[in-house]
C-alpha cells in the first residue's frame, strides 16, 4: 500500500464542494471515508467524471443517509439494501455511497459473497489498478493518495492492467474482460500482455454475462472517440466469435483470377470511425458497424465483373430485427432506423456513379425522410480507399449530389410527402368503399408525384385521379 500527500487537495474540495461537504459529514459522524475508482482515475487523467463513488470503514448507507439530510435531501436517497449501498443525485453529480467490503466468488455466478472489509480489501477487489486509486477525505489518510497496485505509473504508461492475477480477475467476474477492452478504447491505452492472455484464457466464462450487460459494454465501446480501437481488441482476443458473431464472415479478402475484394471487417471499422468523427449517435454508428453485414452470404464472382454484393442492402436489412432481438435492443424505433440506413446505403452513392435525375433525387428524399442528413453522413463515411485521390473525386461529386437533392427539396418539398388527394376523396368520386382499389389509386398518385409527372397540388392530383378512374373503369368514358 503506498500512501502519498494528494497534491491539490485543497483544489479538489475546492472545485467539488459536494466532496467538501462531505468530508466535513464524516468527520461529525468520525468514519474514515475515501473517495475511489474512475473519479480518482479520471481526476489524474484531467478528465471530466459525473459519477463520484465513495467508500467508507463502516455503513456506507449511513453515511449517505446524514449527508442526505445535511443537504436536506433525505427523501432522494435511494438505498439498495441487497447490496449495502445507497446513490444520491446531487446537482450534476450522481453520488454512490458502499462500506469498505470484501468479496468471494462462486464459480459459475459472478455475483459475490460479501462481507465487511478494510480499505485495502476494497481495492483488493477492484478490476484494474488505475480503477483502485483512492483519496482519504476523512481518517488516518486524509488528503493522502492511497495506490496499492501503481495505478499512477500505468496511468502514465498508458496501460490496462489487472489487481492481481488476471486469471482470477476475470474469472471472479467475467464482465471485466469487456470492461478491459472498453476502458483500452475508451482511454485510447494498451492492454499489458499478461492481462491480456488472461482476458484470452477466460473468454468462454462470457457464457455466464447477461446479454443485456454485454451490449452494454458494446455501446460504451461505440460511443468511443475511436470506436474501431474495441472491435480490433475484441477481434485480437477472440471475444469477437462470443459476442458479435455477425461481423466475423467479413473477415478476410478473397482473390480470384488477379480480381480481389476489401476486407470488408476492416472497410466496416473505418466507416464506423469516419461516423464516429461526424456524429455522437451511437444507432448511426450501430448502422455503420452493421451497413454491410450481408456481405459473405451475397458475394459472388463473375469472371468479367469480378466480385459483386448484389441486393446486400436489402438482406443485411431483413437482418436487422434478428440482430436487435438477440442483441436485446428493444427500441422498435431504433431497429426501423437502422434497418432503414442498412436499406438506403447504397443509394446516394449509386446517384454519385449516374446521372443525376430529379425522379431519382425525389424517390430518395421520401424514402429517406427525416432520416436523409444521418443516411448522407453514413454514404460520406462509406467512401473509402488507399488511393486518397479517389476518395476526393467521390466526395467532389457528392457535394453535387448534397447540391441536386437540396434543390429538388426546395422545389418538390418531397420529404414529407403526404398527396392531396385523400382515400375518402377517392371513395366520393368514385362511390366505392374502403377497399384495396383505394390503396391502389393512392398509390398511384404518390408514384406519379414522385416520377414527376404531376404536382402535388389539388387540382393536378384530382385530375390525375379521375385519369386512373376512367383507366380501372370506375367512371364512364
Amino acid at each position: 500500500m503506498v500512501f502519498t500527500p494528494f497534491f491539490s487537495y485543497d483544489r479538489l474540495l475546492k472545485e467539488h464542494p459536494i466532496l467538501s461537504l462531505i468530508a466535513d459529514v464524516a468527520a461529525d459522524i468520525e468514519i474514515d471515508t475515501y473517495v475511489v475508482g474512475g473519479f480518482v482515475r479520471d481526476l489524474l487523467l484531467e478528465k471530466k467524471s459525473k459519477d463520484i463513488d465513495i467508500v467508507c470503514i463502516g455503513s456506507g448507507v449511513a453515511l449517505a443517509q446524514a449527508v442526505g439530510r445535511t443537504l436536506g435531501l433525505s427523501s432522494d436517497i435511494k438505498i439498495f439494501k441487497n447490496f449495502g449501498t445507497a446513490m444520491l443525485q446531487y446537482q450534476t453529480w450522481t453520488v454512490e455511497f458502499v462500506g469498505a467490503r470484501k468479496e468471494s466468488y462462486q464459480k459459475n455466478c459472478r455475483k459475490p459473497r460479501v462481507e465487511d472489509g478494510t480499505l485495502a480489501d476494497d481495492q483488493k477487489r477492484r478490476d484494474f489498478t488505475i480503477n483502485a486509486l483512492s483519496i482519504g477525505l476523512y481518517g488516518p489518510h486524509q488528503g493522502m493518495l492511497v495506490d496499492p497496485f501503481q495505478g499512477q505509473l500505468h496511468l502514465k504508461e498508458k496501460t490496462i492492467q489487472t489487481t492481481v492475477a488476471p486469471g482470477q480477475v476475470f474469472s471472479d467476474d467475467p464482465l471485466r474482460i469487456l470492461r478491459a477492452i472498453r476502458f483500452a478504447t475508451q482511454l485510447q491505452f494498451t492492454i499489458h500482455p499478461e492481462t491480456l492472455e488472461g482476458i484470452i484464457q477466460n473468454a468462454t466464462r462470457l457464457s455466464i454475462i447477461s446479454q443485456e450487460r454485454i451490449t452494454e459494454e458494446l455501446h460504451k465501446i461505440l460511443l468511443s472517440a475511436v470506436p474501431s480501437v474495441g472491435f480490433l481488441w475484441l477481434d485480437k482476443t477472440g471475444l469477437l466469435a462470443w459476442v458479435l458473431p455477425d461481423l466475423l464472415p467479413l473477415k478476410g479478402a478473397e482473390t480470384i483470377q488477379d480480381k480481389t475484394h476489401k476486407d470488408n471487417f476492416y472497410h466496416t471499422l473505418q466507416v464506423l470511425d469516419n461516423v464516429a468523427k461526424v456524429s455522437s449517435n451511437i444507432w448511426l454508428r450501430w448502422a455503420a458497424l452493421l451497413h454491410d453485414i450481408a456481405k459473405p452470404m451475397t458475394k459472388r464472382f463473375d469472371s468479367i465483373q469480378g466480385f459483386t454484393f448484389h441486393g446486400h442492402e436489402h438482406v443485411g436489412a431483413q437482418m436487422i430485427p434478428h440482430f436487435f432481438r438477440k442483441m436485446k435492443l428493444s427500441l422498435q424505433d431504433k431497429m426501423l432506423y437502422v434497418q432503414k440506413l442498412v436499406r438506403l446505403h447504397l443509394r446516394p452513392i449509386a446517384l454519385v456513379k449516374e446521372k443525376v435525375t430529379d425522379t431519382a433525387v425525389r424517390r430518395l428524399l421520401y424514402e429517406a425522410g427525416d432520416d436523409l442528413e444521418d443516411l448522407m453522413l453514413l454514404c460520406r463515411a462509406d467512401i473509402t480507399s488507399k488511393n486518397q485521390q479517389k476518395v476526393e473525386e467521390y466526395l467532389n461529386n457528392f457535394d453535387l449530389v448534397e447540391k441536386k437533392i437540396k434543390l429538388v427539396e426546395e422545389k418538390d418539398h418531397i420529404r414529407y410527402l403526404q398527396p392531396m388527394i385523400t382515400g375518402k376523396d377517392i371513395m366520393q368520386a368514385f362511390q366505392i368503399p374502403p377497399s384495396k382499389m383505394v390503396g391502389t389509386i393512392k398509390e398511384a398518385i404518390k408514384e406519379a408525384i414522385l416520377e414527376g409527372k404531376i404536382k402535388n397540388t389539388y387540382p393536378e392530383t384530382y385530375a390525375y385521379m379521375l385519369v386512373l378512374g376512367r383507366e380501372l373503369q370506375l367512371i364512364e368514358i
